[in-house]
């Protein structure tokens, strides 16, 4: 028997500059507590705050880990210290109940983490998402995808890449309705949180291109559904579950989340 899982490993960028260390490490903590409460009743998973400012999550379902992974972008505190997520996917032969994630060795650690030390190479501007399927070469598979995995990674990075590309262009203020809308769907609840009118609400989405942004994530997580064994629709149901428990969490305590006046 085989398991879909998907896997990330997150660094924080500027983390040893600073007198930053302590109340990073910190929140770290809080975010490790945070992704098993929001998987802990939709998906198994398993996640470990390790190594100072490194986060590792290994999940069922080949679109968890991007999925945990966008949101904790969209929510992050510290602007001037971003996550960056090194992921992977593909087919497991063990129980991830049965893992040690600690001292785990497997492939996709290895390409989560070149994916990883990929992204810490980029010194300006750097990229919060990259994909590393390389290691597929050694694997055999019915799975359509497999043969082109190299196409179909630089395909999934060049998305990523353009959505970052927006996100980078926001605004202080239009990356925080953009989140807000995330997280609260309602263009009026953010109006109210902010004390801004509903026609200034919905400019900062637009020019924070919005639209865009969540389409690109929907898309992958679309296409990374699609990709498994199983039925695509459940996948979709699971993941839009996870969706509604984040959601949920990060509107019932939107203070710890947001500098929101």
């Amino acid at each position: 028997m085989t398991y879909p899982v998907s896997v990330f490993i997150m660094d924080v960028s500027n983390s040893s500059k600073g007198d930053i260390g302590g109340e990073l490490s910190k929140y770290l903590h809080r975010v490790e507590k945070r992704i098993a409460d929001w998987t802990k009743d939709t998906t198994t998973t398993q996640v470990v705050h390790r190594s100072g400012d490194e986060i590792v999550v290994v999940s069922s379902g080949y679109a968890t880990a991007y999925t945990l992974a966008f949101y904790i972008s969209q929510i992050w505190a510290f602007k001037d210290h971003k996550p960056y997520f090194g992921l992977s996917f593909g087919e497991l032969q063990e129980d991830i109940n049965a893992l040690d994630i600690e001292t785990w060795i497997h492939p996709f650690m290895k390409q989560a983490r070149y994916a990883n030390d990929t992204l810490k190479q980029q010194k300006q501007k750097r990229d919060q998402f990259n994909f590393e399927l390389t290691d597929f070469l050694h694997v055999s598979s019915s799975e359509g995808y497999h043969p082109f995995r190299s196409q179909f990674e630089i395909l999934l990075n060049m998305i990523l890449k353009l959505q970052q590309d927006q996100i980078n262009e926001q605004t202080a203020i239009q990356s925080l309705v953009c989140s807000l809308l995330l997280v609260l769907d309602q263009q009026n609840r953010i109006s109210h949180c902010l004390g801004r009118s509903a026609s200034t609400i919905s400019s900062h989405l637009k020019k924070g291109n919005y639209e865009s942004i969540t389409s690109a994530f929907n898309d992958v997580v679309k296409v990374l559904n699609s990709l498994q064994p199983e039925s695509e629709h459940a996948q979709q149901v699971i993941n839009n579950q996870l969706q509604q428990n984040i959601k949920r969490s990060v509107s019932a305590n939107l203070h710890e989340y947001f500098s929101i006046d």
